[in-house]
């Protein structure tokens, strides 16, 4: 079995990320629905991973995907900043991020399933 790659977090957010957990927007809640349990082909998912100095969604190991969902916020230049600094402290990490909007979540579901279902189909191919 391959070992798992342990990546570090500052455990300050440990206790925000849990806030989060516990006060989760209508399209999170939404996507957890689809993602937890194993839901899609077996992997197992974190919600509000903290990883780094952020925060992560949803997360998972395994995979080495973070999926984030943005709000209208993220559409404002600090945090579209923000993001995109994130998203490339995440993938020197070797993790992938997907990212989607409220709006695709609540009027797309299907697609955005898809494309994370596209995600593992390719990385089991990589796998093999």
């Amino acid at each position: 079995m391959k070992k798992r790659k342990i990546i570090l977090y500052n455990p300050k957010l440990k206790e925000y990320a849990r806030q989060l957990r516990n006060n989760s927007t209508k399209s999170e809640i939404l996507l957890w629905q689809k993602l937890k349990r194993k839901q899609l082909y077996g992997y197992d998912f974190h919600r509000q991973k903290p990883i780094d100095n952020y925060i992560l969604d949803f997360f998972s190991y395994e995979l080495m995907l973070g999926i984030e969902i943005d709000g209208y916020s993220h559409q404002l230049v600090d945090i579209h900043n923000i993001d995109v600094i994130k998203e490339k402290i995440m993938n020197k990490l070797g993790i992938k991020i997907l990212r989607f909007t409220d709006q695709q979540v609540f009027k797309d579901m299907f697609n955005i399933l898809l494309a994370i279902e596209d995600y593992i189909q390719n990385y089991e191919k990589k796998k093999v």
